[in-house]
């Protein structure tokens, strides 16, 4: 395909990011959906007792459950929508309104949610400095957008979602301490907290050193005029 051909169709398509960045955005959209529902299905029908690993975790959130959903629901809009925003579609400005508000309301949320940290301290710093850094970029996002410089936005938009994909990456990190249970002896309250500096700092860390790699430039500069 000509280099100078307008990109057509998604901004995770073809041509615009590397493989390895839209395999991860991927695989942690689906892990973060797939948790939401799980999650949904565990409020709608809450077990009694159980002797399962995640049991305490479902006792847990069942008893902030309105709270949960409130954060969880637009966490999971969020995500389905980034793809269209970062795509600079026309006709798909209608994301972008419900995409900065849910944004929003997601890092609300989290700061409430952080008050119940299964991980104690440890989580709940994690969550207070990353989610202030997804707040942080979302705004500069949006102030971008509303001044019409589309590779900036593009850049803090990237940058916001990266961050709020990490609580998707940090799924496999707790899968691992929960598969080592018997040899660490150590109980979700404290390994949480570190799986979630673990998780959140993976993609925060990729998506930075992208943004500051030498092929970031004009795959940026076609997501900001994807017709140019």
């Amino acid at each position: 395909m000509d280099a100078k051909a307008p990109v057509q169709g998604s901004a995770m398509g073809r041509g615009t990011y590397p493989r390895w960045l839209k395999l991860g955005f991927w695989i942690c959209a689906t892990i973060a959906v797939a948790v939401v529902l799980r999650r949904v299905v565990a409020l709608a029908h809450p077990t009694q007792g159980g002797t399962s690993p995640t049991a305490g975790l479902d006792a847990v959130f069942s008893s902030h459950a309105a709270l949960t959903l409130a954060h969880i629901l637009p966490a999971m809009a969020f995500v389905m929508l980034s793809p269209l925003v970062l795509s600079r579609r026309p006709g798909a400005l209608w994301a972008e309104r419900l995409f900065f508000p849910l944004g929003a309301v997601v890092g609300v949320t989290a700061y409430a949610m952080s008050v119940y940290s299964v991980g104690g301290w440890v989580e709940r710093s994690a969550v207070l400095f990353f989610n202030s850094l997804f707040l942080f970029s979302l705004a500069r996002a949006y102030g971008f957008m509303r001044r019409g410089e589309g590779a900036e936005k593009i850049r803090w938009t990237l940058r916001a979602v990266g961050i709020l994909l990490g609580i998707a990456t940090t799924r496999p990190v707790m899968g691992v301490f929960f598969a080592t249970r018997q040899l660490t002896h150590l109980e979700p309250s404290q390994f949480f907290g570190i799986a979630f500096w673990i998780g959140f700092s993976i993609n925060t860390i990729a998506i930075e050193l992208w943004l500051r790699s030498r092929g970031h430039s004009a795959a940026v500069a076609r997501m900001a005029h994807p017709g140019a």
